[in-house]
């Protein structure tokens, strides 16, 4: 009996310790230290965003089961222990304005709710990628779940607000 046990145990280690090794590096999930080996914080942010690509939206959600906008931001955001409210508005509270000419990806971007003659922010997203005149975010939208916009775009050139840096040169209350 005792013999028995203990090649279950063997086994079972070997089959872990195997299953890990014989993962290849792209499926594992990336952590702060592995990706920090090879990109910078601000390309570990936006690469690790877009690893959540179609997701869907969920009211309220934070977590990969769904996310709504400020949770999708949040919870990026925390993998580099940066603690933000769970709240687009909340979270235009903190970090550095930035003006739209000099905003860089990682950058958070702002925009009015469903109405243009809204005055309160009600959408967040993480810029992905900037060039004179465009400007590429990833966001949790309602229509989509994760997924990439452009500025440019009508919806969101009308909604614009503000873009924040939360990274390099932004406070992290």
């Amino acid at each position: 009996m005792l013999f028995l046990i203990r090649s279950v145990v063997v086994v079972t280690f070997l089959f872990a310790v195997s299953s890990l090794t014989n993962r290849s590096f792209a499926q594992a999930p990336k952590s702060r230290e592995v990706a920090a080996d090879t990109l910078n914080p601000i390309e570990s942010l936006v690469s690790f965003a877009t690893e959540h690509l179609h997701i869907p939206y969920r009211s309220g959600g934070s977590s990969k089961k769904g996310f709504d906008c400020s949770g999708f931001v949040r919870y990026c955001f925390n993998q580099w222990d940066i603690a933000l409210p769970h709240s687009s508005a909340a979270q235009a509270e903190h970090g550095e304005a930035v003006e739209l000419d000099n905003a860089k990806p990682g950058d958070l971007i702002f925009f009015k709710g469903h109405s243009t003659k809204s005055k309160r922010i009600g959408h967040v997203g993480i810029i992905t990628e900037v060039a004179p005149g465009y400007v590429k975010f990833i966001h949790s939208a309602w229509k989509g779940g994760i997924r990439y916009d452009l500025l440019n775009a009508a919806y969101y050139s009308k909604r614009f607000v503000a873009v924040k840096r939360m990274i390099g040169g932004g406070t992290n209350d």
